[in-house]
Formats: structure tokens, sequence, C-alpha cells
């Protein structure tokens, strides 16, 4: 659901020169407001109407593909802004958007103090505004498990026994967010060792997709279609979605020691036509109605922890008590290693 990297230097080249290019068709109103955003965006058109009513301000929105590609446009169109603001940086390219440059600071205001653990530090601190998070975590098909009378796995190293060999599938590093995030998993997890953990992955048959949609809705065995992969990765926040009909608990479920936090962001682009709108739209994310409406229109927690979850999110999607993380300045140095040494790993 969330990242590709640009392959190379030429269609960089390229796409940087057509973004400047559609750059224009931004610069609109001071009561329009656009925003770029990842293609996963979703909210309700009765919280933005909220918005509109408090503000008169409109929102346009532009999906602009996952995560790091949306974060490699803003980088590439630094010189001429293709929105007046972002939502939907994670804490993988945070530190990219912001050592580019292509931010303006701003302290939202009333911001809720339990979101003060997912600020950025140092002098980005007020760069990014977090807005959400989830955990991105292995989740299996217990309906499956059951059926065939076997053990579904519990940890990372589980995943590698074979016991599950052929039953795994994960959508790539370099393709896709939840992807990357579970490549920076196993790198916390299993810290110089991690290429040999993904020999054994791949040892064990893994399969690995594109993006999150072709791994969990095609071959994830709960997905929906005629898959056979019961292990899957995807979000701790994902079984409730796979409750039956008439029935009252998922048949899927999240494990909870395999998980990495991901945390969403929104900003304020340097060179913006609307930057003040841009400030009000961040204040009115961070408020109750846009935090209240993220579970169900976005899939993902709020940074408000006062905000009350749906039901089944409470008892079937509960977060990580204890999530892998890499620190985000580690991400920036080592990103483009770490995905070649994947990249080398899986494809042998």
């Amino acid at each position: 659901m969330r990242s590709r990297l640009l392959p190379t230097v030429l269609s960089t080249l390229l796409l940087a020169t057509a973004l400047a290019g559609c750059g224009s068709d931004s610069k609109e109103s001071p009561k329009t407001l656009v925003v770029a955003t990842h293609d996963s965006w979703a909210m309700s058109k009765s919280v933005l109407a909220k918005f509109k009513a408090e503000t008169g301000i409109t929102v346009k929105v532009r999906p602009q593909g996952d995560a790091g590609e949306l974060t490699n446009k803003l980088v590439l169109t630094k010189d001429s802004p293709l929105a007046d603001g972002v939502y939907g940086i994670d804490n993988t390219f945070a530190s990219r958007a912001v050592d580019a440059g292509i931010l303006t600071a701003y302290d939202a205001k009333e911001l809720p103090s339990s979101a003060e653990q997912y600020r950025l530090t140092g002098d980005a601190k007020d760069d990014l505004t977090p807005i959400d998070y989830g955990d991105v975590c292995v989740n299996v098909d217990d309906s499956w498990f059951a059926k065939k009378n076997l053990t579904p796995p519990k940890t990372l190293d589980d995943l590698a026994k074979p016991a599950y060999k052929g039953l795994f599938v994960t959508p790539g590093a370099t393709t896709s967010s939840p992807g990357l995030a579970f490549l920076l998993a196993t790198i916390a997890a299993k810290g110089d060792g991690w290429q040999d953990y993904w020999k054994q992955l791949m040892a064990n048959d893994t399969k690995i997709t594109a993006g999150w949609t072709d791994a969990y809705e095609v071959d994830f065995t709960a997905g929906g279609g005629n898959g056979d992969r019961p292990i899957v990765t995807s979000y701790s926040s994902s079984p409730p979605f796979t409750i039956p009909k008439g029935a009252t608990e998922p048949t899927t479920s999240a494990l909870l020691d395999t998980c990495f936090r991901q945390v969403e962001y929104a900003g304020v682009l340097k060179g913006s036509d609307n930057p003040a709108g841009m400030k009000k739209f961040i204040d009115f994310m961070v408020g109750q109605d846009f935090q209240e409406a993220l579970p169900d229109n976005m899939y993902v927690y709020p940074v408000d922890s006062t905000v009350k979850l749906p039901a089944d999110w409470a008892s079937y999607a509960p977060v990580s008590p204890h999530p892998y993380s890499v620190d985000p300045s580690a991400v920036t140095k080592n990103r483009t290693t770490w995905l070649r040494e994947w990249r080398d790993v899986t494809s042998q």
C-alpha cells in the first residue's frame, strides 16, 4: 500500500520535467487547498465538508502514488510545488523530505499530547505533523490453519521453518511501503544478520509481490480471491475486516511480535500558494472530527489516544506493545544500500 523507488536517472529527470509542467494548475484560489497524498487516502465527504464550513476552504486531493513515490515527486518538484501541502509521508521517508528542504515548519495548534511521541526530533520537529500511525505485521489465516489442523506461526523466526514452506507472501521492499516496513522490521530484529534471514525466507519459498493489494487480495487465502498462501504481510488493523457477515470474530489475526510501526505525517510545502490554508487543514487533521474518522476511512490509528476506536478494533486490532523501529536518520543513510542488498538476496 505505500512506496516505489524511481528506477533510473533518466526517468527521474523526465518525471521532474513533467511534474514541473503540471505544477501550475495547483495555483488556484486561496479558497481551494491542494493536498498531495498517497494513493491510500480516503476521507468521508462529510468530514471535509466540516472543514469547508469552518474555513470556507475546499480541499482538492491529488494522489501521487505510494508513500515513497509521493515523497520522491515532492522532492523533484520542490522549485515548483505541485500542491500546497502533503499528507502521507511516513517515518521511513520523513528524513528524505526534511533533508531536501521541501517543507515549511509549522507548530500545529492543540496537537494532542499523545502525538508528541511521534514527532520528529531536533530542528525538524515542526517540519511534519504526526496525524496517524499503523503497525505493519505478519497476518495469518487462522481458519485455514484450523482446517489443516496445523499450528500457525507466531514469530519472524517461524516464517523460515520448514513447516511453513511456501505459505508466506509479502509485498516487495522496493515497490511497497508495507514491504519496506517489513524489511525494516527484519533489519531491526536481526541486525547484521538480516540478509541471512532473508536467504532463509527465500529458501523457504517465500513469494514476493509488487504491492500489498497483490499479496493480500490475490495470494492471501483470506483476501477474497483464490489465494493459496495463509501468511501475509499486512497491518494489525486488518483482522476486523475479515469478520464474516453474521459472525462476531475475524478469521485472521496479526502477529504482534512481528510489527514495524509506521507514522504518517502532514506538512506545508515550501513555496506553495496557500500555506495559510494548509496550516488550517493540519490543525483540523489533528482535531477530533478528522481523528475520529481515520479508523473507518483509512484503517489507521489516530494519534489522539482519547479517540474511541471502533468496537471491532478494540477487540481484534490491538497495536503491538513492542513494535520494531529503525531510526529515521539510519533509514535515510542506508535505504539505498539496504534495498540493493535486499534485491540481491531475493533475486538469487
